[in-house]
């Protein structure tokens, strides 16, 4: 909901909850030549820190903030919170707490003219949570409609970046490190403000709105020495924080009611799924297994949203019943 929210296609951070949908496939790369690429870094950089200035070291701190420098290492980042609505007129009201974890891999390109690169792959879930309990939630009353509703947890699968991102853009500008040094540690900041067509809405969106508006902060920060170091391929201490503003969640049957709903959620890269809180770490186990792991590395479908998720769910449900 991080991304790998920011959208999948950013490099620089993490996702969380990415909500750019794509149908653009791109081809994984397993050639020889990148995989040494990367594996010499170490080797041929040992005595020298990595250099922000340096296009192909911008894009291996870039990497290292996002997944690994190892193909194939698999990388997971935890988060928790609150979900919030506002609506004009009232009092602000915590709806629900939040717990998510987003699971990565990340794999080597290259390509001619713009140099080595890389693509990260994930699938992620986030569970809403009895604010005062922390129980997982099947049902839900609407304070605002009185009827009870089903909950439809996060769970989409992939959140992929949309294509590799290299050392040099198409344009030929080279790689930039998206972030700041300051006293010994690093971080990254961004936003990726979200605006397309709602797939569960109809064919005429730019004739009468309902397009999908929502708006992702992400940030993350490491020890500094720790990322500049080229002998240090995958970071071993990630602190993260992703926000979401965005409209009403779907399956709660808002309908055209005004408002809006606040995520403000943090959490840190972790060692295992064994250090995911609970109750996200029996839940998945339970009902997410495919979770567990990564997509594969040339994973080539398109992106899943919530909004696309839940509208499987709800069709699916629908052609069961013969609607």
């Amino acid at each position: 909901m991080f991304i790998s929210r920011r959208s999948a296609s950013q490099s620089s951070a993490f996702v969380f909850a990415a909500e750019v949908p794509s149908s653009r496939k791109t081809s994984f790369l397993a050639a020889a030549a990148v995989a040494a690429l990367m594996a010499a870094v170490p080797a041929t950089r040992a005595a020298d820190m990595l250099d922000p200035a340096k296009p192909e070291d911008a894009l291996l701190l870039n990497r290292k903030m996002t997944c690994s420098l190892e193909d194939g290492q698999t990388v997971i980042h935890w988060w928790r919170g609150s979900m919030l609505s506002r609506v004009p007129g009232e009092r602000d009201r915590v709806l629900f707490n939040v717990q998510g974890m987003n699971i990565r891999q990340c794999g080597s390109f290259v390509d001619p003219k713009r140099g080595p690169g890389f693509r990260s792959v994930s699938r992620e879930v986030m569970l809403y949570l009895d604010p005062q309990t922390n129980e997982v939630l099947r049902r839900w009353k609407n304070p605002w409609t009185g009827e009870e509703v089903e909950v439809i947890h996060v769970a989409n699968d992939p959140v992929n970046m949309r294509a590799p991102t290299f050392a040099f853009g198409a344009d030929g500008k080279p790689a930039v490190f998206r972030g700041s040094f300051v006293k010994g540690k690093a971080w990254t900041s961004g936003e990726a403000p979200l605006w397309y067509d709602n797939p569960l809405a109809g064919d005429y969106q730019s004739y009468v709105g309902n397009n999908y508006h929502a708006m992702e902060m992400l940030n993350s920060f490491t020890d500094a020495k720790a990322l500049l170091n080229p002998a240090v391929r995958t970071l071993p201490s990630v602190s993260i924080s992703w926000a979401r503003v965005s409209d009403w969640i779907p399956w709660m049957k808002m309908g055209g009611r005004t408002g809006i709903i606040v995520f403000n959620t943090v959490g840190m890269r972790v060692a295992s799924l064994e250090d995911l809180s609970e109750p996200l770490r029996s839940e998945l186990k339970a009902n997410y297994p495919a979770y567990l792991v990564p997509p594969p590395l040339d994973d080539s479908r398109p992106n899943e949203t919530s909004w696309t998720y839940i509208k499987k769910v709800v069709d699916s449900r629908r052609a069961a019943k013969g609607d």
